[in-house]
């Protein structure tokens, strides 16, 4: 059985790799897999490019576990010597766009699932969506299909941790900022010079220190990252824009620390977008205990995925190496899709 679940899912895994699926241009890997799992025997649900299904013997009653990848990816970096979409095996290495980040988890997660499908008696449901848009955080991924999904209780999202447990991860918050002046002639005492507002201002961005700190993130990160200002150089200017990129902690929500910035700065700061979460799960945790008895290591991600869009505990695990992510050459090992396969399975066989 396992080892024709590690064959099917190879070959699911560089069918998906042939097929361009840019964020937003999902629809043939979304068949792809709707298909796959169809022909499994598998009854299917489809919104824009996300594919979802329960387990056969669902029961409403039961708490309902989320296992969540996705099969979106960036464009190829120019940096590529290889064709991207060519899914080539060499020298135990699958190669192509996609292929870690994160076709390895997303094919691996539907093997588990489909390991678990037909089982009766489990104690948990079981969920899988895989889903679009992860790469831009947009609209129509995840966020779009989790009020068809039910009450869920917590989630697997599948993303290259080289099989380890990334138990919270980081917040994301870009916040634009314009300070005011008063514009003037620079060669006399006219004005109001918006550039000196804005460096007070950005002072207090580089040195504040939030007063909670995450034990395992330790502080919010805060980068002044983009400025703006003045037209010429004889013009006081009225006006100057930068941009403050914000790593969220899971010691706050990110309304939080927006209102904390708000009352501290003089500067009009407005936030791109609250969605992207900081996200956190309990070590006590049955999930991530099983993982501990696996002899798997938990950790802090300091990258963003599906889980900042999650409102319930997360776990973020598969296999591949983030390290690999968006790089000339993607690749995964093949020996690390069978074993995330087996690993996917032995973490949930102890929970369900």
């Amino acid at each position: 059985m396992q080892n024709k679940l590690f064959d099917d899912s190879l070959d699911l895994l560089q069918n998906l790799i042939s097929l361009p699926s840019i964020s937003k241009e999902e629809a043939l890997t979304a068949e792809a897999i709707d298909v796959f799992l169809q022909d499994r025997g598998v009854k299917t649900h489809r919104k824009e490019n996300n594919i979802w299904a329960f387990n056969k013997y669902y029961d409403a009653s039961k708490p309902t576990i989320l296992l969540n990848s996705h099969h979106d990816t960036v464009k190829p970096n120019p940096g590529y010597t290889r064709d991207p979409f060519a899914a080539d095996i060499e020298d135990g290495k699958l190669f192509g766009l996609g292929s870690n980040d994160a076709g390895g988890c997303l094919v691996s997660l539907i093997a588990a699932f489909l390991h678990f499908h037909e089982q009766e008696n489990l104690k948990y449901n079981l969920c899988l969506a895989a889903t679009a848009e992860e790469e831009i955080s947009g609209k129509n991924g995840i966020e779009l299909v989790v009020p068809e999904l039910g009450l869920l209780e917590f989630a697997i999202v599948g993303e290259p941790t080289l099989m380890d447990l990334a138990i919270a991860e980081r917040g994301l918050m870009v916040l634009d900022c314009v300070s005011h002046g008063k514009a003037g002639h620079a060669a006399r005492e006219e004005g109001d010079n918006a550039i000196y507002k804005a460096i007070k201002d950005i002072e207090w961005f580089r040195t504040y220190e939030f007063s909670k700190k995450s034990s395992l993130f330790g502080p919010i990160k805060m980068s002044v990252t983009v400025i703006e200002a003045g037209s010429q150089h004889n013009v006081v200017p009225a006006v100057c824009k930068f941009t403050v990129d914000v790593r969220v902690t899971d010691a706050y929500r990110n309304e939080e620390v927006l209102k904390i910035i708000r009352q501290n700065v003089s500067c009009d700061v407005n936030p791109r977008s609250t969605r992207l979460k900081s996200s956190s799960i309990s070590e006590d945790h049955p999930i991530i205990k099983a993982g501990i008895a696996l002899g798997r290591k938990t950790y802090g991600s300091p990258t963003t995925s599906d889980q900042a869009l999650l409102d319930i505990p997360s776990l973020k695990i598969g296999p591949g190496d983030s390290a690999r992510s968006h790089m000339a050459d993607e690749f995964i090992y093949v020996d690390e899709i069978e074993q995330g396969i087996d690993l996917y399975i032995q973490l949930i066989s102890k929970i369900v």
